[in-house]
C-alpha cells in the first residue's frame, strides 16, 4: 500500500529551468501555494526529487486530508465541495470520502467536478526561519519533511 504524500508548491516560475516547469505542470501544481494529494509511487518521488528546490512535500495524515478537503476543496465555478454536494453524488459523507481516499479505496477524481488541485493562503506565521531558499534540513522551507508537513498544510488553510 503506498502512502498519501501531499505536495505544496512554494516557489514561482521566474528563472526556472524547463524540465522543472513540465515536471511542476505534470504535478498539477500550478502557482505557488498550489498543493495537491498523491500516491508514493518510485515514479512520483523521482518526479518531486526533480522539483525539490520549489516544493515542499510529506507523509499525510487523515486529520489535515480531512481539513483540506473540507476547507479546500473546489468546484468549477470556485464552489466549495459541501458534505451536502458529496452524498448526492457518492452516497457517502465527506468524512467518509476522505477515510476512504486516505486508504486507497477511493479517488479524489471519483468526486464528479472537482479540481485535483487545492489553492491555499500563505502561511499564518510565515514560513520557517531559513526562507523559501533552503532545504528543510538546514532550517529552510523546501524539500522532503516527513509529517510535519501537515503543520504548514494546516497553517496555509
Amino acid at each position: 500500500m503506498h502512502t498519501k504524500l501531499v505536495v505544496i508548491r512554494i516557489r514561482g516560475d521566474l528563472g526556472v529551468r524547463k524540465p522543472v516547469v513540465d515536471t511542476m505542470k505534470m504535478l498539477r501544481l500550478y502557482n505557488k501555494n498550489y498543493a495537491v494529494i498523491l500516491d508514493s509511487t518510485p515514479s512520483i518521488v523521482n518526479m518531486l526529487i526533480n522539483a525539490k528546490d520549489y516544493i515542499t512535500w510529506g507523509e499525510l495524515d487523515k486529520e489535515a486530508l480531512h481539513l483540506l478537503l473540507e476547507k479546500r476543496a473546489r468546484l468549477p465555478g470556485n464552489k466549495q465541495v459541501t458534505d451536502s454536494y458529496v452524498k448526492e453524488k457518492l452516497k457517502i459523507s465527506l468524512k467518509e470520502f476522505s477515510d476512504k481516499i486516505f486508504e486507497n479505496k477511493a479517488k479524489l477524481s471519483d468526486l464528479p467536478g472537482m479540481r485535483l488541485f487545492f489553492r491555499l493562503k500563505p502561511p499564518v506565521k510565515g514560513f520557517e526561519k531559513g526562507g523559501i531558499k533552503k532545504p528543510f534540513a538546514q532550517g529552510g522551507v523546501l524539500g522532503y519533511r516527513t509529517n510535519k508537513v501537515n503543520d504548514l498544510l494546516k497553517r496555509m488553510l
